[in-house]
């Protein structure tokens, strides 16, 4: 039996790669678990998806990570959901 691959969004990938560079660059005032996810969320859901379900897929979806286009909507998906996060962060500052 072959090696079977999950379906999954490779975007999710490349937003966590850039996550903390980009919350860096924009002096984010919090990087709690919660804020990160909530980021990471608002912004998924402004980019647009790339599943992949095999290996070739998941090579596809590298190389187009790095045309210069994708990088700039992820950071700026990224910058925006700090934004939105930063004035309405879901946290007391217990968390």
């Amino acid at each position: 039996m072959k090696n079977q691959m999950e379906v999954r969004n490779y975007m999710e990938n490349l937003v966590a790669n850039q996550l903390e560079d980009v919350m860096e660059k924009n002096n984010c005032s919090c990087f709690c678990e919660r804020c990160k996810a909530d980021i990471t969320a608002i912004a998924l859901n402004n980019l647009p998806t790339k599943y992949v379900a095999t290996e070739k897929g998941v090579c596809y979806a590298k190389l187009s990570s790095y045309e210069n286009q994708c990088f700039i909507d992820i950071v700026a998906a990224i910058t925006n959901a700090i934004k939105i996060v930063e004035k309405h962060p879901r946290h007391t500052d217990n968390d």
